[in-house]
Parts: C-alpha cells; structure tokens; sequence
C-alpha cells in the first residue's frame, strides 16, 4: 500500500503515520508545500527510532507525484465531506490511499476531478469536527489491508 499526505502540516502526525507505514509495509509519500521540515525533531520524536527506516519520498508537486505513479493506480481519496463511508471502496493491491492537510483537508479541484474516489470515516453525528490524520491513516490502511491480504499474500 501507499499513504499519501498531501501538504501535511503537523509534523507529529506525519511521524506516526510513518511509523504506521513501516509496520505495514507501506510506502509513504509526502507531497506539496510541508508544513514543518523532515529534520523537525517533532517528526522524528512520533516517528521513535523507526524514522531512518520509513520508505518515504517527496514530491514537490500533485503533478509530479502523478507522473511517478501507474497511469492505472488504484487512487482513493479521504474526506469528512465525502458521502462514500470507507469500506464501501474496493481497494486493490498497491493502491494510493490520499489524505489532506489538517487543518484544511484536501483542496477542491480534486474533490471535483475525483469525485467518485473520495470516501470519509463514519462518526457518529455532531460528535466531534474530525479524527485526528494519524488516526484516519490506521484506520484505512488497515481495512485495505485486510480486502487485499488474499489478493497479495500479504501478511502483516
């Protein structure tokens, strides 16, 4: 699997999510403007001393990514504002899974150019704004985990 954060800006939660991505197998991709520099110590605090061994790459631009990645990858995109609740998507092996900054989410144009793709995290009603982006990473990562594990004879 792939997770890919777009302009993150909280660098404790990119660190977690690339613990995340080391325990899975997961390459993570960082792209556009970061909000904090990969040498933060934050990142490398929530990261622990797993850090140096994330498979992390940066692209400098949406456009870029897209030009290192299959013209036929499995791209899926996470919002709150999405209608699609998450384990409704059919995730394949080696699949994109794309969350948006913090604090102002993923940016409309890709909401209109791929709208079928986004999907959100049930919660429950006037409960609270939004999960935490570690947290949504996990909880995703894990359920696509799970659709593709005989797929893949991937073991995790």
């Amino acid at each position: 699997m792939h997770i890919v954060l777009y302009e993150p800006d909280i660098p404790g939660n990119t660190g977690n999510v690339g613990r995340t991505c080391l325990a899975t197998g997961s390459k993570l991709h960082l792209v556009g403007k970061l909000g904090f520099s990969l040498d933060d110590q934050h990142v490398k605090r929530s990261g622990l001393d797993y850090w140096e061994k994330v498979n992390v790459v940066k692209h400098k631009s949406w456009d870029e990514f897209l030009s290192t990645i299959p013209l036929n990858a499995g791209l899926y995109f996470f919002s709150k504002k999405a209608r699609q609740d998450y384990w409704e998507a059919a995730f394949q092996p080696e699949s994109y899974l794309v969350f948006g900054c913090e604090t102002t989410g993923l940016p409309a144009v890709f909401h209109e150019r791929y709208k079928e793709r986004f999907f959100r995290i049930p919660m429950v009603q006037d409960s609270v704004r939004s999960l935490n982006l570690s947290t949504s990473v996990g909880v995703v990562l894990y359920e696509a985990l799970r659709q593709v594990r005989h797929l893949s004879g991937v073991t995790v």
